[in-house]
């Protein structure tokens, strides 16, 4: 093979390199174009998935606030996000549990955070119908609503063990649910975070192809 390479003509170099500059702009990242994407060709209602994607990335730059550890913040140039894509905002009709049943969810490191199954989601997505569960800390004083899920994308395109939604409490009967802000759990980033697993009724057979991506740096 070496010995090929050398007895290539500049004419095969050059055919080369223009194939190598082609594939890399193919495979270039999505969040190395966020700070350049004008808001204003943007769909009103993919406006504050991009602002909340740039928040994010600010967020994780700043050594103040970023989780990272010190070796992946001094690489760190942006988190990866699928392109915002209104077909994952959807609408569901949240319905709150009678009996709030107290789960005991286990995490990462082993240990078990208390959780009360505040209520369901139901919505429907690619012409098909699904329920999710959400949830609540267990003496929970502030107004965070917690939706885990996993589906198809998990342990290839995006983190092996599932991502999360936020909602406020208390939830209304019909919730926007916008899968372009999913995002990964502190422990895709540090294994000294502890996450809770997402339940295995949260899981979705479908690919979620929207929201954060795997992060890459911390596979390597």
């Amino acid at each position: 093979m070496l010995r090929y390479s050398v007895r290539i003509s500049v004419k095969h170099l050059f055919l080369s390199l223009l194939w190598l500059i082609a594939i890399s702009c193919q495979d270039k990242r999505y969040h190395s174009d966020l700070n350049q994407i004008n808001l204003d060709t943007v769909q009103e209602n993919l406006k504050t998935v991009y602002e909340w994607q740039k928040n994010k990335n600010a967020y994780f730059q700043d050594p103040n606030t970023s989780p990272l550890r010190p070796k992946e913040k001094k690489k760190f140039n942006g988190l990866d996000f699928f392109t915002p894509d209104s077909k994952y905002q959807v609408n569901a009709f949240f319905r709150e549990s009678v009996t709030k049943d107290t789960i005991q969810m286990k995490t990462n490191t082993g240990s078990v955070t208390s959780e009360i199954r505040y209520g369901n989601l139901f919505f429907e997505l690619n012409n098909r119908q699904y329920v999710l569960p959400v949830y609540r800390e267990v003496g929970a004083e502030d107004d965070y609503v917690f939706l885990p899920f996993t589906d198809l994308t998990n342990g290839d395109l995006t983190y092996g063990g599932g991502r999360y939604l936020d909602f406020t409490f208390p939830l209304k009967e019909t919730v926007l649910i916008d899968f372009n802000k999913a995002y990964n759990p502190y422990c895709a980033y540090n294994p000294k975070y502890s996450c809770p697993l997402v339940p295995s009724v949260n899981h979705l057979d479908i690919a979620i192809i929207a929201g954060e991506k795997s992060f890459e740096l911390f596979r390597k």
